[in-house]
């Protein structure tokens, strides 16, 4: 983000300043690269074992003034700095993306601390046990090198850091029998496609979010201002930058801003050594440590890798399988709105959901695809995007949009989707950052799989809205798809030839080198990824102090 921290200023949700590093000190026992969502939940982890953790991050705190909502042109605001696509943002921290494929992919991604989180809308979902083992149950896709079970302790450690609202014993959900907080509001619309959900016989649940049904460890309850992913004012929304890095800059650890990361250096012995980075007056910098964390990204870590050449790793670091880019995961994602007679409120309570439902999510012999996607029930658009997709400029223009806003809701569809080598990530040469180094292209197209799955979740998704008494019906289909999800990039696996790290987060090729973020996933299941993200990165924590300590 192009904003400026001021030292002292207060971020959303602390209880005091938040002091970036600035000692200038080139050395760490761990170094992290990337301070979104992994990044902070590795570094508080590690930090408040004693090590001495330094974190580099390409962007910057962003400060509450330049949130959005505190705005009164929010919406103008959102479709400029706040862009979530770096392409149209074209911030002083982004680099360029290209999107390329037969199904291009607009990708969704911040340089910040917090880094994609600070524009999410919170569903906070754990994976399904099948997810882990999709290729053993399905033949889809591969299996992880790791369960479930796994990762319930950091699904736990997690749900209490960032103060999770749901409802627990969700029946398809095994292992949760409670949640920190009670249920967001889910307001007249929810009650709305709960009597959808009744009049279908499919099951539905709580949506669980991390935002704050009521007031949690010094952050306020959430007052209902609706549209989260343009930012929220209250701290009540659950970021890495009001729940993890104050907690883990108190126990110890450095966070060093504007820092760019050029490449992870390498040894004789083929071990990480450490970074050279440009700081913010351009000046290329180095730091060494004992062990190195890459957290930038199912985009931005790949990048990294493939930049990282040297004459041990000709082809990136870390990357003897060529599988350092491949197998790009961003999900089947659409949205189907529906319309109704009577308002839908959509300006008030959490954007991101009312209630949900995995009624699709498993695997059915009668269809004509593997595997499934979920459906969230939840509140209309923003007014300016529902003008722009529903009252073009003219005639019948104020009609339009009177009869459409606040009379729609959306269903968001979310399908799993199969790693496949050919949706990649590259280096693009042609298009460099500020820094002369070289963007990335994106290259997508989904499967047949994917299409049938897509298509029967708009189907599925239609009966709903109209089981919920919506009188007409929308989709905003799959050009472009939804890049919200940036996923498999450096995917985990146990063994060396097909995967890039192991199932404890650790290169093959690189045994002090550690991928933690979403490019480790070796499937994407069928929901948001963040709380998996995060879980992931606090148990890779461990796997750290346990090798450190061994």
């Amino acid at each position: 983000m192009s904003a400026q921290y001021i030292p002292g200023a207060e971020i959303p949700g602390t209880s005091g300043p938040v002091g970036i590093d600035d000692s200038g000190s080139d050395s760490a026992d761990v170094l992290v690269i990337g301070a979104g969502a992994a990044g902070a939940a590795l570094v508080w982890s590690l930090a408040r074992r004693g090590l001495d953790v330094l974190c580099l991050e390409q962007g910057d705190w962003v400060p509450q003034q330049e949130i959005p909502k505190n705005h009164a042109d929010w919406e103008v605001r959102g479709r400029h700095y706040w862009n979530p696509s770096p392409g149209k943002r074209r911030g002083p921290a982004d680099y360029p993306v290209t999107n390329l494929g037969e199904n291009p992919v607009d990708v969704y991604m911040y340089s910040a601390v917090g880094g994609s989180a600070i524009g999410y809308g919170a569903h906070f979902w754990r994976f399904e046990p099948s997810d882990f083992k999709a290729k053993t149950i399905d033949d889809f896709g591969v299996d992880w090198p790791i369960e479930y079970e796994d990762l319930i302790p950091y699904y736990e450690i997690n749900e209490q850091m960032m103060g999770m609202s749901g409802a627990g014993g969700d029946p398809v959900q095994p292992g949760r029998p409670s949640v920190p907080l009670k249920p967001m509001p889910i307001g007249r619309q929810g009650d709305r496609w709960i009597d959808g959900f009744d009049k279908l016989g499919w099951y539905w649940w709580a949506q669980s979010q991390a935002i704050l049904s009521e007031d949690w460890k010094g952050r306020p309850a959430c007052v209902n201002r609706g549209f989260c992913a343009f930012g929220c004012p209250s701290g009540a929304m659950a970021l890495p930058s009001n729940t993890y890095w104050p907690e883990a800059i108190a126990a110890g650890a450095r966070l060093r801003t504007h820092a760019r990361v050029r490449e992870v250096t390498v040894g004789e012995d083929g071990e990480a050594t450490g970074a050279r980075y440009y700081d913010e007056d351009g000046r290329l910098r180095s730091v060494t440590a004992k062990t190195v964390v890459i957290s930038g990204n199912g985009v931005g870590t790949p990048r990294l890798l493939l930049m990282s050449k040297s004459p041990r790793f000709p082809n990136g670091l870390a990357n003897s399988s060529g599988q350092v880019g491949r197998n790009f995961m961003p999900h089947v994602q659409t949205m189907v709105i529906g319309h109704f007679e009577d308002p839908t409120d959509a300006d008030h309570g959490a954007w991101g959901g009312t209630v949900s439902s995995r009624h699709f999510y498993e695997t059915d012999p009668d269809n004509d695809y593997k595997r499934g996607f979920t459906m969230v029930a939840m509140r209309g658009y923003s007014p300016l995007n529902t003008a722009l997709a529903t009252a073009p400029w003219g005639e019948g223009h104020h009609e339009a949009l009177e009869h459409h806003l606040n009379h729609e809701a959306t269903i968001w569809v979310c399908g799993d989707d199969a790693p496949e080598e050919h949706n990649r990530i590259e280096l693009d040469e042609e298009n460099l950052d500020d820094f002369g180094l070289p963007g990335v292209r994106t290259y997508y197209t989904l499967s047949e799989n994917s299409k049938r799955l897509g298509a029967d979740g708009v189907r599925r998704a239609t009966e709903l809205a109209y089981a919920a008494g919506a009188d007409s019906v929308r989709t905003t289909g799959f050009d472009s798809i939804l890049g919200w999800h940036l996923l498999g990039t450096a995917r985990m696996g146990s063994d060396p030839a097909n995967s890039v790290v192991d199932a404890n987060n650790r290169a093959h090729d690189v045994p002090n080198l550690y991928v933690v973020d979403g490019s480790s996933f070796s499937t994407g299941g069928a929901v948001n990824p963040t709380h998996t993200i995060q879980a992931l990165a606090l148990r890779a924590a461990d796997k750290i102090w346990e090798a450190r300590s061994a």
